[in-house]
């Protein structure tokens, strides 16, 4: 089938019309003939490489009343991106071969976008013994990240295997960057919000100590590490820091950290809960900055849905996490672009491009002749305000719920079929 977008910016800069055949970028230019061709109109639009989310949790298997593999890929179109990464706390666990499998095949039956399987680092995600990591990379997964994402690889020794064991087949391991023993209890950012309103609280060395002393075993043994959902002014500088001794470190940052402060817990509504916790204004204020100048690599979501009794509820009760795949490239546009921070090749950079680099997707994340034509197409001229119970997750945790964003994904394109058009999921 051939398809062809037509009049859009690309990252937001010259005018140009992509012409698609075969799921592959076959032509850009001006005034491309149309002739066989179905054309969908971007005029007006930015034009970015489908969107990849290195941290998507799908809760399937085992946790189907938050999201099926279904509703959250269906989430992923609508919010832009081509390729998701379903994190490894499923029930089961996603540490063996045949788990990570079963995923993948759930995704490719879905349609709506790629599934890359992370994989877990520990067995059960209980941190005392390592999972099948050569099993889950040499299946037809081919796992390349491996995370025991919401909590973390605590022991040392451990951390360091798992360092050393991907090594042999170009992994990365990501780290939930939390010292369980400094955020026993925890409830919030500790800080004078904490104290006010009587939280316990969760101080932002719990996450600069481990990714201190995770850099420093990178850099022992030679291997890769990504740090998950950074969310304090420290945290950046140790990153910024162990980039400049040639650590090979990489880090996200979340679209809630770079956008909510921690002064909403006075709502005690347990939609603005979430693991790390909402930070200060001034570690927003370093998350943005780390952001603009490269030393935060990429978006990621953090996409956590939770089924209504989770968090409509009390605080103390409330489960951590937030939705975030459908409002993560709004909340860029509003932080980033809109400021001034960064343009939209940045975006590119942060949320398609660099992703992609991280865990070796061949082709992803380019807007070229001979790409697969997994891209992104939107409007930022046309207000959106958040509605939870409106979007294509099935739960509707938003903490932006009634706020006003400042566009919407208009087209999103997986191997040249369209997966939404004119803003509906197909």
């Amino acid at each position: 089938m051939k398809l062809l977008l037509k009049g859009g910016s690309l990252l937001g800069d010259k005018t140009a019309d992509i012409l698609i055949d075969s799921g592959h970028i076959a032509e850009i230019g001006e005034g491309l003939d149309p002739a066989g061709a179905r054309v969908l109109d971007a005029d007006g639009l930015i034009i970015l490489p489908g969107l990849v989310d290195l941290h998507t949790h799908l809760r399937e298997p085992g946790r189907e009343d938050a999201e099926t593999v279904l509703t959250g890929t269906r989430a992923a179109a609508a919010g832009g991106f081509t390729c998701v990464h379903a994190m490894a706390n499923t029930s089961p666990v996603q540490d063996t071969a045949g788990v990570v499998e079963q995923v993948r095949r759930l995704g490719i039956e879905a349609g709506y976008a790629r599934v890359r399987v992370v994989g877990a680092v520990t067995v059960g995600l209980a941190g005392e013994r390592l999972a099948e990591l050569g099993a889950m990379a040499a299946s037809a997964a081919r796992v390349r990240m491996f995370s025991d994402d919401g909590v973390c690889v605590s022991d040392p020794v451990l951390m360091r295997r798992a360092l050393e064991y991907v090594k042999s087949f170009g992994g990365v391991i990501a780290q939930h960057a939390q010292e369980p023993r400094l955020t026993e209890q925890a409830q919030m950012h500790e800080g004078d919000v904490s104290a006010e309103i009587g939280l316990a609280g969760w101080p932002a060395v719990a996450e600069e100590s481990i990714i201190a002393r995770d850099c420093l075993l990178a850099q022992h043994v030679g291997s890769r590490l990504h740090v998950l959902h950074v969310s304090t002014k420290g945290s950046v500088e140790l990153i910024r820091w162990a980039k400049s001794q040639g650590i090979a470190v990489t880090a996200e940052a979340t679209p809630h950290h770079i956008s909510l402060d921690h002064s909403l817990a006075r709502t005690y509504d347990p939609k603005y809960k979430v693991n790390p916790p909402l930070r200060t204004k001034e570690d927003i204020e370093a998350l943005r900055e780390g952001l603009a100048d490269g030393t935060i690599d990429t978006i990621g979501t953090d996409h956590a849905p939770h089924p209504v009794e989770k968090k409509d509820c009390e605080w103390a009760a409330g489960a951590f996490g937030m939705t975030g795949l459908e409002t993560a490239l709004p909340i860029v546009h509003e932080t980033m672009v809109k400021s001034g921070a960064m343009t939209w090749k940045d975006v590119a950079r942060v949320m398609s491009t660099k992703p992609a680099e991280i865990v070796g997707l061949s082709g992803e994340g380019r807007l070229e002749v001979g790409a697969p034509a997994n891209i992104c197409a939107y409007d930022p001229a046309s207000p959106t305000v958040v509605r939870g119970a409106e979007q294509a997750t099935k739960s509707a945790n938003t903490p932006f719920e009634g706020r006003v964003l400042p566009g919407r994904v208009m087209h999103t394109i997986l191997r040249g079929r369209p997966t939404v058009e004119d803003g509906e999921v197909a």
